[in-house]
């Protein structure tokens, strides 16, 4: 099925979906009338590749992720350092499961890839699973570890033929997305897939 997204502050930008990879890249009114059986989703804000974010490691190696069900005990947030290594030797298992509920977190911040270098398989193999890119980082990170790091950094430009994979953000601009970080995602695709999308 071909699904047409488009996002209202940049209709310049839109894109045809087709399985995993992008059929096409250009102004909704083309495409539009180009494949007009597509399904349409229309989104605020503006349409971009998506974000790398540097601190995979700290992210989802170096925090343990609570389950919602433990919120009692850990409450919601992320928790780092030596408990959260506590946590990982005193249960194994969790380190998976964090990993996945990270990964839900990255994505509901318009990240579909990361970069830093991976350790253990569980974690891992979470990201394969999730099917975020993962590159190559600069020795030099420029600040803490965050889901909305600064400064953000978009992948390159989508093109035809490539993977299904880019994050809406409700703002009117890439500068108003500098200025108000990642939190703004309203949507995530990646493998061709909605993953994200704010209720």
């Amino acid at each position: 099925m071909l699904t047409l997204h488009v996002a209202e502050s940049s209709p310049e930008a839109a894109v045809l979906v087709e399985g995993a990879s992008l059929a096409a890249v250009g102004p909704y009114e083309e495409l539009a009338a180009a494949r007009p059986a597509a399904r349409v989703r229309r989104w605020p804000g503006i349409l971009t590749p998506g974000l790398l974010n540097p601190y995979g490691p700290e992210l989802l190696e170096g925090a343990y992720h609570p389950d919602p069900r433990e919120a009692d005990e850990f409450g919601t947030e992320p928790i780092t350092g030596e408990r959260a290594q506590a946590l990982f030797r005193a249960d194994p298992a969790r380190r998976g499961a964090s990993a996945r509920r990270g990964i839900q977190r990255m994505l509901a911040h318009g990240t579909v890839a990361i970069a830093g270098e991976l350790r253990h398989r569980a974690v891992v193999d979470a990201v394969r699973r999730a099917q975020l890119a993962v590159g190559q980082r600069s020795e030099n990170l420029p600040g803490p570890a965050s889901f909305s790091p600064s400064p953000l950094i978009l992948l390159p430009p989508l093109t035809a033929g490539g993977p299904a994979r880019f994050a809406v953000f409700d703002v009117p601009d890439r500068a108003a997305l500098v200025r108000l970080g990642a939190a703004t995602c309203v949507a995530t695709v990646v493998g061709g897939r909605l993953v994200h999308r704010r209720r």
